[in-house]
């Protein structure tokens, strides 16, 4: 059966307003964008800053400990390339 909605390198991938959510939720970990700063680009606001979290979705973990890396990029771009990567290293056990 097809999955819906956004797929990137094999996660899915999903919007809800200014966050950007990366993996599947049923891994240990998912990454979390959050636009922080747009800028105007003719008639549209393209993200600018984007801060890029490494989340576990470990429901026993308390809130705060749940983020496991953070970090800041410019563009949308290479913030989802950084995410791709983080994810990647995290489920490998990596990190």
């Amino acid at each position: 059966m097809p999955q819906k909605g956004l797929i990137y390198k094999n996660k899915p991938l999903v919007r809800c307003g200014d966050k950007i959510y990366y993996g599947d939720p049923t891994d240990k970990v998912i990454v979390c964008m959050t636009v922080q700063t747009k800028k105007p680009h003719e008639d549209l606001e393209l993200p600018e800053t984007v801060q890029i979290q490494v989340l576990s979705t470990d429901p026993n973990v308390s809130k705060r400990k749940r983020v496991l890396k953070t970090g800041e990029k410019t563009g949308l771009f290479r913030s989802i390339d950084i995410a791709e990567a983080w994810l990647k290293r995290y489920l490998r056990g990596n990190e």
